[in-house]
């Protein structure tokens, strides 16, 4: 006799079923506390994972991958922390922290951080032949060390600052405000990465007036919303602009200059180019004083105009650089001037030699055919 079912229990028998297979193909699922995390260069971060619904992930397999499951950095398997399988640069670097795992949850702590962990984390928890996956992005940040500001020496066209900073990341936001706090802004801008990946920063800047006299450096982290300034006052005796009584001898100095060496080199090579005799004028005493009397000229502009500083300014050693500066453009044209005296000493030198040469050749030939028109008239007289 077979016996017999009703209806309503086939049914509940398929419910029961179905319930069991859903249970057992999801029982949970891998969830995160915080999906995006900040790291500091040299700190530490703490990867959270969690079992919902919550239950013990003792007999479980929990692994910690960077990027896509390439590079393992963590695993816990079998009731014990599995040595020697992850990547190099993790080793020693990683704690596991299971004082939850009974309920569910545990954390990597991973110390000593560096700019090659900036990226994506996967955390996989496995049982059996199912598993769950849940990520998380750890984002690194490094808060420069040193920022600062180098003055270089007055140029014609303004005072030359330079802001520098290094060991930042990611690359830092970088600016100049005014003593109201407005951005100025800058001359140039560049960027480089070190070995380690750090970002060192350099911004420019040419100050024009007085009222710059006042400048901060602004910069910072726009992952943190960290940030260093720092702030510098110029001395008012940068700004004086060179005079233009100044501008002018020098300019017509260099012209000057050209010219002779133009003259000099025509006169060389024979070309008639210029109706007077460069070297004559050069001798002359009128060029001789006219050569005095300009650089009386300049020297008594540049006495009149310069400025002295005294030895307790802190920026005497800019001044002191620009003062080099001065010397060995001196240094320059007065090489320049004792080449092109020697030059003219030689051509004269020459040219009176030739000068010398061609006279007595003259007077040897002017001599000679006095002796022959004698000679003529001797041998005249003997004839007849």
């Amino acid at each position: 006799m077979k016996p017999k079912y009703s209806s309503f229990s086939v049914f509940c028998v398929d419910i029961l079923f179905l319930q069991v297979m859903t249970s057992t193909s999801e029982k949970w699922t891998v969830t995160i506390p915080m999906g995006h995390m900040v790291a500091t260069v040299g700190g530490q971060a703490e990867l959270s994972c969690q079992l919902s619904p919550p239950q013990s992930a003792k007999h479980m397999e929990v692994s910690w991958f960077k990027g896509d499951y390439s590079k393992l950095v963590h695993r816990y398997s079998d009731g014990r922390e599995v040595s020697g399988e992850a990547a190099p640069e993790y080793a020693g670097r990683t704690d596991f922290v299971k004082g939850a795992i009974g309920k569910g949850k545990v954390t990597l702590r991973l110390r000593n951080i560096s700019i090659s962990d900036n990226g994506p984390y996967q955390c996989v928890f496995k049982d059996n032949d199912f598993s769950d996956v849940a990520s998380m992005n750890l984002s690194v940040t490094a808060l420069g060390l040193e920022t600062q500001i180098h003055i270089q020496a007055p140029r014609s066209d303004g005072l030359m600052v330079e802001c520098n900073s290094g060991g930042w990341f990611p690359q830092p936001q970088m600016e100049w405000r005014d003593n109201k706090g407005e951005v100025v802004p800058h001359s140039s801008k560049s960027y480089s990465q070190d070995g380690a990946g750090l970002y060192h920063m350099k911004m420019t800047l040419v100050l024009r007036n007085k009222a710059q006299s006042n400048m901060t450096c602004y910069i910072g982290n726009p992952l943190s919303g960290e940030g260093k300034h720092i702030n510098i006052i110029l001395a008012d005796a940068l700004f004086q602009t060179v005079h233009i009584w100044m501008m002018v001898f020098i300019l017509f100095s260099f012209l000057i200059l050209l010219l002779i060496g133009v003259c000099i080199a025509c006169q060389s090579f024979k070309i008639k180019v210029f109706p007077w005799n460069i070297i004559h004028c050069l001798n002359t005493l009128h060029g001789q004083l006219l050569c005095f009397g300009w650089f009386c000229a300049i020297l008594i502009v540049y006495v009149i105009y310069r400025s002295r500083v005294s030895i307790s300014d802190p920026l005497l050693p800019l001044y002191n650089e620009w003062i080099n500066d001065i010397a060995n453009m001196a240094i320059t044209l007065m090489t320049f001037y004792s080449v092109l005296l020697f030059g003219l000493y030689l051509t004269v030198k020459g040219y009176i030699r030739k000068r010398i040469t061609y006279g007595q050749n003259r007077q040897r030939c002017n001599q000679r055919n006095v002796d022959m028109k004698n000679t003529a008239q001797e041998m005249t007289q003997v004839l007849q």
